[in-house]
């Protein structure tokens, strides 16, 4: 009797369970085109023009139009250099094009690079993974179970070989229809009269984007096609005797929200409600510490479900409440943690350079300077090497950050997005010539809206600092952290989750690690899903969410690496540590993890 008068009192639409404005921006019980429509049809035009042109438009026209300057100015400079000059149109343009060159430097070449792959992440790499998930779908989705593994490999290659073929032949297409427009050599009357310059430039973008699409495509699909094939492992190692043996617990995707009743953005209603998954992973890390102390906590990004400064607070009040916990947790960025431009709103666009992003990265970087500021060192600009602390490098501009977080203005948000590019990527040196160190990479694409957060990328300019630790200590050993998941996996995902949701030059980066790989271990995040497998030599451990998976079955997994002959790194068998509160509750050793016949797990999104 009193249950029912109780259930009478409650409110008909209880708002501590929510409502279907919370399901805005999760993919439950929808479709990628039933998403993406529902956002479009409430983007603001206006910006998504002005996006479109930044993002898009201006490194296309900017291709189209350097062999038409530049070919002008060589051939006057040497015999009409004072009639260029004098001609105060054409001097000036060329006197400011120098200037830029000269004085940008560093932040001429990543502004170069972020436009690059912009046009990349947006037109060209998209269009390359659509047309080979897309086949690639098809063949694991249909191709007979009678075939073993290597036959269903074999035909996963054949098909990410047609789909670099299909895509190269279009793009190849554009350009013979383009040509006859074309026209790649300028003189004096282009600069004085830019306006002739139009119709070639726009020429011109199309036939050097389609010709580097046809050529990247072919190139990606024969470089994806006789890549290893990532397999779970087969088993672990076994430790040495007396080999020194480090204890990692790895998490990720903790996606701690603001309120005691929010939704998380991707599950909404389906999803967990509040931080009490985030409390229990708290206490989990603090009792196996406790039983035996941990030498590392990895947290591979997506701290927060949209990078508020609320979501922080909640976090690092989680955290010092643990005081224990702190000196061993490292952290990295997350897309969510960075490039959600706003919760309440998936469909509202950002202009780039406006101060929004700027804003979530400096809220991590105060984050990551109060937890690890003394432990991770930043690149030296000269030579890539570890130089300085965070801490002692972010020390000079804490007066600009604290201005910046008060105002917001757009001067300080030039100044400080440079900072931020210096500050990846952040390396744990190694205790001793032969121990652990941890390289923690930034692996967030620039997103102007909240439905291509997702993308991934890891810069040339940080593969090289990367390359640049390995180096400055030969005989360490690794863990190569990220956030995103480096290539795609082997298994049946959702189609909608196998789109531009890995590194965008994951083959190139994997090809990277190759000669490193027997000190290497790499640790992500990103798709909320326990993996360990690997890519040929190269090991890879990929981070369930202990906090995504809506019930109380949340776990993470407590890996030992131990020392191994040579500086080589050997990985031994994880334990599976299960929350507090779930239905099965404790430690609990585990076998191999993501092989083949346990793909079936992959059926989420990326976070």
């Amino acid at each position: 009797m009193a249950e029912a008068e109780e259930r009478r009192n409650d409110p008909i639409l209880d708002p501590r369970k929510g409502d279907v404005e919370d399901d805005a921006a999760s993919p439950h019980g929808r479709s990628l085109v039933a998403l993406a429509g529902s956002m479009l049809v409430e983007i603001n035009l206006f910006k998504l023009a002005l996006v479109t042109g930044i993002m898009i438009v201006l490194p296309a026209l900017l291709l189209g139009v350097a062999p038409l300057l530049a070919t002008g100015w060589l051939r006057l400079l040497p015999r009409q250099s004072a009639e260029l000059v004098s001609d105060l149109a054409a001097g000036l343009t060329l006197i400011a094009a120098l200037g830029a060159a000269l004085l940008g430097g560093r932040a001429l070449y990543r502004t170069t690079e972020r436009s690059f792959w912009s046009l990349v992440s947006v037109v060209v790499q998209p269009a390359y993974v659509l047309v080979r998930e897309s086949l690639r779908h098809l063949v694991e989705r249909h191709a007979p179970r009678r075939l073993d593994p290597a036959a269903r490999r074999k035909a996963t290659a054949a098909a990410t070989l047609a789909a670099g073929l299909l895509l190269s032949a279009l793009a190849s297409l554009a350009v013979v229809e383009a040509w006859p427009a074309t026209r790649w050599a300028g003189n004096v009357a282009d600069l004085r009269t830019p306006q002739r310059l139009i119709a070639p430039t726009l020429a011109n973008s199309v036939v050097i984007v389609g010709v580097f699409l046809a050529l990247a495509a072919l190139a990606w699909s024969i470089a994806d096609a006789v890549m290893e094939t990532p397999r779970g492992l087969d088993g672990f190692d076994a430790p040495e005797p007396g080999a020194p043996i480090w204890r990692v617990a790895h998490v990720s995707d903790l996606h701690t929200v603001g309120g005691p009743y929010e939704p998380r953005l991707e599950s909404g209603r389906a999803g967990p409600r509040g931080n009490q998954a985030l409390e229990r992973t708290l206490d989990a890390l603090a009792r196996a510490d406790a039983e035996a102390p941990l030498d590392l906590i990895l947290v591979s990004g997506d701290m927060t479900d949209a990078g508020r400064a609320t979501e922080w607070a909640a976090f690092l009040d989680a955290v010092e409440r643990r005081p224990d916990l702190a000196p061993r947790l490292l952290l990295l960025p997350g897309n969510h943690d960075l490039n959600i431009v706003d919760r309440a709103n998936p469909a509202r666009l950002e202009l780039p350079g406006a101060g929004g992003r700027t804003l979530r990265e400096m809220r991590v970087l105060s984050a990551l300077d109060s937890l690890q500021g003394e432990r991770v060192r930043v690149p030296d600009g000269a030579s890539g090497r570890p130089g300085p602390t965070l801490r002692a490098a972010l020390r000079p501009h804490e007066d600009m950050i604290r201005s910046f977080g008060d105002r917001g203005d757009l001067r300080s948000a030039r100044a400080l997005g440079r900072l931020w590019g210096d500050m990846f990527p952040m390396v744990a040196p190694p205790a001793t010539p032969g121990g652990l160190g941890v390289v923690l990479l930034n692996s967030n694409v620039e997103a102007s809206f909240s439905f291509t957060n997702a993308l991934g990328l890891v810069s040339h300019e940080q593969a090289r600092a990367m390359s640049a630790a390995f180096r400055a200590y030969p005989h360490a050993r690794w863990i190569v952290a990220l956030h995103h998941h480096v290539i795609e996996y082997p298994g049946r995902p959702r189609f909608a989750s196998r789109i531009g949701t890995a590194l965008l030059n994951g083959s190139a980066f994997v090809r990277r690690l190759r000669p490193e790989a027997e000190r290497i271990v790499v640790m992500h995040g990103h798709r909320h899903l326990d993996w360990i497998g690997s890519s040929g030599p190269l090991r890879i451990v990929s981070a369930p969410s202990p906090v995504m998976t809506g019930g109380d079955d949340g776990y993470f997994y407590l890996h030992r690496l131990a020392a191994g002959a040579g500086a080589t790194l050997r990985l031994l068998a994880p334990e599976r540590i299960a929350l507090a509160g779930s239905g099965s509750a404790g430690r609990a050793a585990t076998g191999p993890i993501g092989q083949e016949a346990g793909a079936d797990r992959f059926t989420g999104r990326a976070g």
